[in-house]
This record gives structure tokens, C-alpha cells and sequence, in this order.
């Protein structure tokens, strides 16, 4: 079943090894007493020095580039509250690993260096100055968190470190005016509610609707996405009420939104919301559409809780095949995935949704260098970061394409929508495209 990409959950705990770790020492002794919690995880392959390049002399004078290598930066928690997500920095890493083995780019291998913050925000600083200011990373990629990320967005942007695919729910990260050199990968709720407006209103364009949001930069985003798609007509064909995440239940602001008599229910919500949501709707007697956020659709976390019998006709959006999905066995670019998993993450779960997810990110990543044709200066890889044109990838569900530009730090606004039917979520439909909102 289907494990949601959502960057902020609940405890959990990883038994995954990385491929490769080693302790280092640190070049700041300020910073000697954490160097026993910090690792490094390396994907250089070591199958020998390539040749000299024309370009030495300028690669010299880069940061976290030479003649044979590239270096990039990571932040993530592979201890603490939420080290299972640190799988995805691992995934990541493999995919370097297999680039190297091929010869790596522009004749250059990836050293790829995690530093675990414990989903720690002031680790995560002091670990992102170690990458930038003592390990002379070019860039830092696929950091983990909101938390974490807020912490370091101001400081990586005054330096003007590209800060890419980062792993967050959240629209503000893609606001290009005030965080320029930083760019999410994953859908924010924003587009998910797009997504879902747009899917109502193809079959009824007067529909009124609920939205049950969580009161934080998170839940807001669901406003927002309502805001963007019926504009003036918001007002009139939208109720929304908000709960906080200290509230021991959202059944209150339920009955307050069927009060409404609402087509369709809209719950932008996290945790254990989720499952309350479904319920509570359910024991209400609603018949018409209720959408929930990606993060929300485990089957053990949200769907058991709920009921699996109330949870019957929920829908939510996708982006990224399964690979746990039996109907998915032959697929081409999920047996490609599979077979990249036992070569060069062996010991990591191919049935984890997160392994996958960083397949993705870490080959979306490869091509932004490579479309760099060897200038690995910060600016250039901002750049092609910023020049992704309809990038396809085996694990995105068919349609589904990786779009940037210097005004569009989202990757991904397209989605299909999924239905549970009792026993799994299924895809159907077409595929549905948030609008492209300019920050």
C-alpha cells in the first residue's frame, strides 16, 4: 500500500544502513563535541581518477568542484524523532553511487556528504555552515523538513547556494522573489486543493464546498489553492474552518461545515486529523466528495483508524507510481527502480513509497547537471535547476512531467486523482494540472 510523501510525520524509526559511513575530522574545533553524531555518506566510487580537463584552473577557483570530483550537501534525520525519512537521503545517495559507476558527469564523480540533524533546526544550521563553509559543497540538495529547511533558507539565499528538490510540504517554498536560489520538489497542498476544486467543478460548476484546514502556513495553503481557482466566487461557494494541531478533535468544525450542506469536503489536514475527518464525515452521513491531503492516505496511519468501510469513496491525489502496487509488477519503469534498488541500495526497503520518491528527486537532480555541460558554478546549476522542460521519469505516473523556470519553483503541478475502495486506493481519471500561480 501506498506510503504518502509527506515531510513531517509522525515518530517512527529507520533500520536502514547507508552505503557507506565514515566519521570525519572536523577543521572547526568548536565543532569537535557533534562530530560524534555526524555522518557522512559518500557515493564517490572510486573506480579511479578521471583525466585532467581542459577547465582545471577555472574548476579550482569553484566551490565543492576539481578536476574529478563534485561535491553536494545534505541535511536529514537518520536519528531522532522522524529517522525513517532518512531512507530518502540514502535512496538519493545510491542513485550518485550508480552515476559514478557509469562514469560519473562531465567527467567528475558525485561525493555526496549527509549530515544527520536529528530533525534538529539549530543542528541543521550549524550542520549546513559545516557543508558550505568547511566541506565546500557546490550545492545543497534535498534537505529534509520544514522546520529544518526555515532555519537555513535566509542563510543559503544571502550566499546564493543553490538549495534544490527540497523535502517539504509547504507553498512558501516556492516564493522565487524571496528565496531565489531554494526550490521544493513534492506538490504543496495549494495545488492538491486546485486539483480538487478543478475535479468538482468539471461535473458542477456551481459546487459549494467545505474546507477543514489546519490553522498554519500548511493549512492555509489549501485556502489559497480555493482562492486561485474561484477567485471571486469564493466567498460565495466556500465555508472553511480551521482547528489547531493542540485540539484534541476536529469533529466540531465538521458538524459546523455539513451544516452547510456542502458538495464536496476539502481537508487539508496532518496526523491523526486525517483519520478523524474520514470518521466524522462518515458518522454524518455525507455523500458527496471528500478529499484529503496526500499525507493523510496510509492505510495504517489514517485509513484502519477512520474505518476502512467510512473511508470508502475518499479521494487524494498522486504523482509517483507505487511500487508496492501488484498491478504494477510489470512496469517498465518500476522493474527499472526494483533493479536499481537491489545493485545499489540492497539493504533498503523497494516497497518503501520514500525509496522512491528519492529514485526520483536523485535522477531529477543528475539531469540538472547534466544539462550544466560541465560549468558547475553555482550560478549555472541554479540555472539549469531553473530550466527543467518536460523531464519524464519512469516512476511518474504516465503524463506527468517535471516543468521550472527562474518563475516557477514548482516541479510538479500535475496530479491524478485516487479513490479507496474498501480495500486500496485506486487512480483514475485524468490527469489534473494546479494553476501556475506566480509567487
Amino acid at each position: 500500500m501506498k506510503h504518502p510523501v509527506s515531510f513531517d510525520p509522525a515518530p517512527e524509526h529507520s533500520a536502514a544502513a547507508p552505503d557507506v559511513v565514515a566519521s570525519g575530522l572536523s577543521r572547526d574545533p568548536s565543532l569537535a563535541a557533534s562530530e560524534g553524531r555526524r555522518r557522512i555518506i559518500t557515493a564517490a566510487a572510486g573506480a579511479g581518477a578521471a583525466a585532467l580537463l581542459p577547465g582545471l584552473s577555472r574548476a579550482q577557483n569553484l566551490p565543492g568542484v576539481s578536476a574529478t570530483e563534485l561535491r553536494i550537501g545534505n541535511t536529514t534525520s537518520l536519528s531522532g524523532p522522524v529517522s525513517a525519512l532518512g531512507t530518502i537521503a540514502k535512496s538519493q545517495g545510491a542513485v550518485f553511487k550508480m552515476i559514478n559507476e557509469q562514469g560519473g558527469i562531465a567527467g567528475r564523480q558525485i561525493k555526496f556528504i549527509i549530515y544527520d540533524d536529528g530533525f534538529s533546526p539549530p543542528k541543521t544550521l550549524e550542520m549546513a555552515r559545516k557543508l558550505i563553509e568547511q566541506d565546500d559543497v557546490a550545492l545543497l540538495f534535498g534537505n529534509l523538513g520544514t522546520g529544518p529547511n526555515s532555519a537555513i533558507v535566509r542563510y543559503v539565499n544571502q550566499l546564493g547556494v543553490p538549495h534544490l528538490f527540497l523535502s517539504v510540504n509547504g507553498d512558501k517554498w516556492a516564493d522565487t522573489k524571496a528565496n531565489p536560489w531554494s526550490m521544493p520538489f513534492a506538490p504543496s497542498g495549494r495545488v492538491e486543493c486546485q486539483v480538487a476544486i478543478k475535479h468538482v467543478l468539471s461535473s458542477k460548476p456551481d459546487a459549494k464546498f467545505a474546507i477543514l484546514y489546519q490553522n498554519d502556513d500548511f493549512g492555509r495553503d489549501y485556502i489559497a489553492g480555493a482562492k486561485d481557482i474561484l477567485g471571486s466566487k469564493y466567498d460565495a461557494q466556500v465555508k472553511a474552518a480551521s482547528y489547531e494541531v493542540t485540539d484534541p478533535t476536529c469533529d466540531s468544525q465538521v458538524i459546523q461545515l455539513m451544516g452547510g450542506n456542502p458538495d464536496a469536503l476539502i481537508s487539508g489536514v496532518t496526523g491523526k486529523f486525517g483519520a478523524m475527518a474520514i470518521r466524522k464525515a462518515a458518522d454524518l452521513g455525507f455523500k458527496g466528495g471528500h478529499y484529503i491531503a496526500t499525507g493523510v492516505t496510509s492505510v495504517q496511519g489514517t485509513i484502519i483508524p477512520a474505518g476502512v468501510d467510512r473511508a470508502i469513496g475518499v479521494m487524494s491525489t498522486s504523482y509517483l507510481k507505487d511500487p508496492s502496487d501488484p498491478s504494477l509488477t510489470d512496469d517498465a519503469g518500476v522493474k527499472a527502480y526494483r533493479a536499481f534498488m537491489a545493485r545499489y541500495y540492497p539493504e533498503g526497503n523497494p516497497d518503501d513509497f520514500y525509496n522512491a520518491y528519492g529514485f526520483l528527486t536523485g535522477s531529477v537532480m543528475v539531469q540538472v547537471l547534466r544539462q550544466c555541460n560541465g560549468d558547475f558554478s553555482r550560478k549555472s546549476i541554479m540555472a539549469q535547476a531553473n530550466n527543467l522542460k518536460n523531464f519524464e521519469h519512469g516512476m511518474l505516473l504516465p503524463g506527468i512531467k517535471v516543468n521550472t523556470g527562474p518563475n516557477d519553483h514548482r516541479p510538479l503541478k500535475q496530479m491524478q486523482l485516487q479513490r479507496w475502495d474498501g480495500k486500496r486506493w485506486s487512480r483514475f481519471g485524468s490527469i489534473f494540472e494546479g494553476t501556475n500561480v506566480q509567487a
